[in-house]
C-alpha cells in the first residue's frame, strides 16, 4: 500500500471536482483528484448536453407538425431514429472530448484512479493500492439515478437517462416514471420523435414548480400533448416472457390498476448522492438523517472540519452552474483552511427545456409562504393572449412574480411559457441586483416582444404592493399551506 501526502484531496472529477481542483491549484497547493468511474462530467456524458441534442431533434419534428397552423403545409415527414441517435451520440462524444482534454491537461501525478473512502478525518484509502493523507478534503462524488430494487429485477428493459444516450435507434414505446425535469424533457422529446410515451407521476408535481396556479397551468398545458398520468403509481414491473418488453402495472389514486406493455421503462424519479460508500462514519463530521454531511452553503465546509463538499453530493440543487460554484468555493476554502471565508452564492435559477419551458428563480412560492407569509405580493400574466406569443403560436403558460411589501424588492418568480429560459435570466439578474418592482418598470421594453408579458405581470404586482398587505387582492393565497 503506497502512502501519498497532499494539501488537498478531491474525491470526484465531475464539474464540482474539476472546479475544486483548479481553485486549489490556483493557490499553489499540492492537489490530488481521485476518480473511480469514467472521466467526463455528468452534464457532458449523460445530462444537459445530450438531452438538449435530443430535444433539438424533437423541436425540428414539432416545427414541421406545427407549420400548418401558419398556412404552411410540408410534405410527408419521416423520422430516422438511427440518424437522430447518431447525431446525439456523435455530438455528445464531441462535448465529452472537450472535458477529457481538460482532464488530460492535469498532470498525471495529480490524478489517482480508484474508489476513495475515509479511514480517518484527514485520511483516505483508495482502492487496495493507496493511502492518501490530506490537510483538507473535498467531497465531489456526484450522484446516481435512483432505480428501486423491485424494478431492477425486470432487467435491462428498465433504464435510466444514462442509457438513453447509448441507443443507436429510437424505441417504439417508453414508460417514463417521474415528472421532474429529466422525465418531462426526455418524455416530451421522445413523444415528438414518434415514440409512444406515457408518463407516470405519483403526485401532481411538474418539474421544479411549487406555485399551485403555475403547477395547475403546467399540468394542463403539457397534458394537451403528452400522455401524463398524475396521481398514478407503479404497482408492479416485470419483463414479458419473450424479453422484448416490460409489463407495467400502474395504480391510480382511487385504487384501479391497469397493465400495459412498453419497450422500456425509463426511471426518472430522482438521483441519490454518492456518499454511502465513502466511509463518512470515520470522518468525524455530522450527517443528516439521509447520511449527507451537514455543511455551510456559503463556505461548503462540513462543520468546523477540514472536509468540504460540493456538487450533487450535497443533495441540494443538482445543476451544473451550482456544481461549478460550489466546487470553486469548496476548493478555494480547502486550500486556505483554516482561514475559511464565505463566498458569493448566486440567485437560484432552474430551467426545464420542455415546450413551453419551465423556470423558477430566486425564492420559490413555497419558500416565501414559509419565510414571508402575508408579507409578499404576487403579480401574474397569462401567455394565452400575449401578443408576441400569439404571433408565434406559442401562446400557452403562466408567469407569477413575487415581491416584498415595504421594500418592493423582487424576490422570485415561477413560470411556464415561451422562451422562459430568457425571461428567467432577466428576472434572476433583477433578483440578484436587488431591484425593486418600480425600478424594473422603468426599464425599456420593446414591442412586440415576449418580455412585454413580464411588464404586465410587474404592473399587476406594483398595484398589489401599493395596497395594505391585509387588503391586497389575492393575498390570501400567500399564506402557508395553500
Amino acid at each position: 500500500m503506497k502512502t501519498r501526502q497532499v494539501d488537498v484531496a478531491v474525491i470526484g472529477s465531475g464539474t464540482a471536482g474539476m472546479t475544486a481542483h483548479k481553485a486549489a491549484r490556483l493557490q499553489g497547493k499540492r492537489v490530488l483528484m481521485i476518480e473511480s468511474g469514467p472521466y467526463g462530467t455528468t452534464c457532458a456524458r449523460v445530462g444537459c448536453m445530450p438531452s438538449k441534442l435530443l430535444i433539438a431533434a424533437a423541436e425540428a419534428a414539432h416545427a414541421v407538425a406545427a407549420a400548418p397552423g401558419f398556412g404552411v403545409h410540408p410534405g410527408s415527414v419521416r423520422i430516422d431514429g438511427k440518424q437522430v441517435m447518431h447525431r446525439v451520440r456523435s455530438e455528445r462524444d464531441r462535448f465529452v472530448g472537450f472535458v477529457l482534454d481538460g482532464i488530460d491537461a492535469i498532470a498525471d501525478e495529480e490524478k489517482l484512479r480508484g474508489h476513495a473512502r475515509f479511514i480517518g478525518p484527514g485520511k483516505l484509502q483508495v482502492g487496495e493500492h493507496s493511502i492518501v493523507e490530506a490537510t483538507s478534503i473535498v467531497i465531489a462524488s456526484g450522484s446516481t439515478p435512483i432505480v428501486p430494487p423491485e424494478w431492477q429485477a425486470a432487467g435491462e428493459r428498465v433504464i435510466t437517462s444514462d442509457a438513453v444516450f447509448e441507443w443507436t435507434d429510437l424505441p417504439s414505446s417508453v414508460a417514463v416514471v417521474g415528472s421532474g425535469v429529466i422525465g418531462l424533457e426526455l418524455g416530451q422529446a421522445l413523444a415528438r420523435l414518434g415514440v409512444r410515451v406515457t408518463l407516470f407521476a405519483r403526485g401532481n408535481n411538474v418539474a421544479q414548480l411549487t406555485d399551485p396556479l403555475v403547477l395547475q397551468e403546467a399540468g394542463a398545458v403539457l397534458a394537451r400533448e403528452l400522455d401524463i398520468r398524475f396521481q398514478t403509481s407503479v404497482a408492479h414491473v416485470e419483463k414479458t416472457p419473450d424479453g422484448s418488453a416490460i409489463a407495467l402495472t400502474s395504480r391510480y389514486a382511487a385504487g384501479q390498476e391497469k397493465t400495459e406493455q412498453f419497450e422500456y421503462l425509463l426511471a426518472a424519479i430522482g438521483r441519490r448522492p454518492n456518499v454511502d460508500q465513502l466511509g463518512l462514519e470515520t470522518a468525524q463530521i455530522a450527517l443528516d438523517r439521509h447520511g449527507i454531511p451537514l455543511y455551510d452553503p456559503h463556505t461548503m465546509q462540513c462543520g468546523q472540519s477540514a472536509i468540504f463538499i460540493a456538487g450533487d453530493a450535497d443533495n441540494a440543487l443538482a445543476l451544473l452552474p451550482e456544481a461549478a460554484d460550489e466546487g470553486r468555493i469548496a476548493g478555494d476554502n480547502a486550500a486556505r483552511f483554516p482561514d475559511v471565508k464565505p463566498s458569493l452564492r448566486r440567485t437560484p435559477l432552474t430551467i426545464a427545456f420542455t415546450e413551453p419551458q419551465i423556470a423558477t428563480l430566486g425564492a420559490t412560492y413555497r419558500q416565501l409562504c414559509a419565510s414571508h407569509a402575508g408579507r409578499f405580493a404576487v403579480g401574474a400574466v397569462s401567455f394565452g393572449n400575449q401578443g408576441r406569443s400569439r404571433v408565434m403560436l406559442q401562446n400557452q403558460g403562466l408567469l407569477r412574480v413575487y415581491a416584498q411589501f415595504g421594500s418592493q424588492r423582487l424576490l422570485g418568480a415561477e413560470l411556464i411559457g415561451p422562451r422562459a429560459e430568457h425571461l428567467s435570466h432577466l428576472l434572476a439578474w433583477a433578483c440578484q441586483a436587488q431591484l425593486t418592482v418600480p425600478a424594473l418598470l422603468d426599464m425599456p421594453f420593446y414591442h412586440p416582444v415576449i418580455e412585454e408579458g413580464v411588464r404586465t405581470a410587474l404592473r399587476e404586482l406594483a398595484l398589489h404592493l401599493a395596497k395594505d398587505p391585509e387588503h391586497a387582492p389575492g393575498c390570501a393565497d400567500c399564506s402557508p399551506g395553500v
